[in-house]
């Protein structure tokens, strides 16, 4: 299976997402295996003279996770990706059996029972009401929210941007994160293998997808 290039709109993102199955954002360490590298020159990163800019690819991150078939999240490596849902299952599965739940009274669960409360939140809302108000306290704030998508327990429903006096949004957005048993529902999290066999079968599609990559290389981002 060889990966897509030259991509052009955001339903031709979607529909590679759900062919791939997972696809990092940016740059994965895997030459050609990203958002970034895939779509066409006109759907990069580009500044303009006045200082302004525009990233088609950027803005297309919420439409494809509110209307295909994926999840997001920092899923490889600590950066941001998506998954589509027939696979999301079986990295739900390997992710949650590599670490414990988290312990009572702990910062994970603390971050994770606030959501289970009010549903979703943006991340300043989040660390807001987890107490990391503090001098230096968001960098800390967010290797713990970054640490739980790692885990699957995280992942982001949308991307909320503020708006100018004029009705029009701007800036990068906020992350609205939540859980995924709350924004899927638990069926679409359930896997009827072993975590062992989820590993298997990510790794063996893997290999299938990118044929050139190394085994080292395609273990760091599963």
């Amino acid at each position: 299976m060889a990966v897509k290039q030259n991509i052009s709109t955001c339903h031709e993102l979607m529909a590679a997402i759900d062919e791939l199955g997972f696809l990092p954002l940016l740059r994965s360490g895997i030459a050609g295996y990203s958002a970034e590298e895939m779509v066409d020159d006109d759907c990069r990163y580009v500044v303009f003279d006045d200082g302004g800019w525009d990233w088609p690819l950027w803005k297309w991150k919420g439409p494809i996770i509110t209307e295909g078939d994926c999840v997001y999240g920092k899923f490889f490596a600590g950066k941001a990706g998506f998954v589509s849902k027939k696979w999301w299952p079986h990295l739900y599965n390997w992710r949650r059996s590599m670490t414990p739940e988290p312990a009572d009274g702990s910062i994970e669960q603390i971050i994770l029972l606030t959501l289970q409360e009010h549903g979703s939140l943006i991340t300043r809302e989040l660390r807001a009401m987890c107490g990391f108000t503090g001098t230096k306290m968001r960098s800390r704030f967010d290797s713990f929210v970054t640490r739980l998508q790692m885990q699957c327990r995280i992942v982001t429903e949308d991307f909320i941007y503020p708006h100018d006096r004029h009705g029009h949004e701007y800036g990068w957005g906020w992350s609205l994160l939540t859980t995924p048993e709350l924004l899927l529902g638990p069926e679409a999290c359930r896997c009827d293998c072993s975590a062992q066999e989820s590993r298997e079968l990510i790794i063996g599609h893997m290999r299938n997808i990118l044929p050139d990559a190394s085994t080292k290389q395609i273990e760091r981002l599963v």
